[in-house]
């Protein structure tokens, strides 16, 4: 019995992911040490959402894992820190956010996400 809960954890921590920016990330007003994503809690209909947002574009992702269009949506769809908006409105980090980060930040959060899909068994 044991064995099992402990390889549920297991399975649980592989897709999360705790980014700590190298310096303060800041974006529209709001600056970041580190976000949070888990990609374990997307499901199928966020897979599907994203590509029909691709196709929308006229993009299309042959391989999920090697396309960046498909990561950047992935990873901000997955991403659980949240914006506090003057009075009170709440947010979550989109695409826009992910893009403006410094090139480093971005590959390693994208190499996160393209890990997790390809760690899929």
């Amino acid at each position: 019995m044991e064995e099992q809960t402990l390889s549920v954890v297991q399975e649980k921590a592989v897709g999360a992911y705790t980014h700590t920016f190298k310096e303060p990330f800041s974006w529209q007003g709001h600056t970041f040490e580190e976000l949070t994503f888990d990609f374990a809690s997307l499901t199928g209909g966020d897979s599907l959402a994203i590509e029909e947002e691709l196709l929308l574009l006229n993009k299309t992702a042959f391989v999920p894992a090697l396309s960046g269009e498909y990561l950047v949506r992935m990873a901000a769809r997955a991403c659980t820190t949240v914006i506090q908006e003057p009075g009170g409105r709440r947010t979550r980090i989109g695409t826009d956010a992910l893009r403006a980060m410094p090139i480093t930040e971005y590959n390693a959060i994208i190499g996160r996400a393209r890990n997790f899909l390809l760690s899929a068994k």
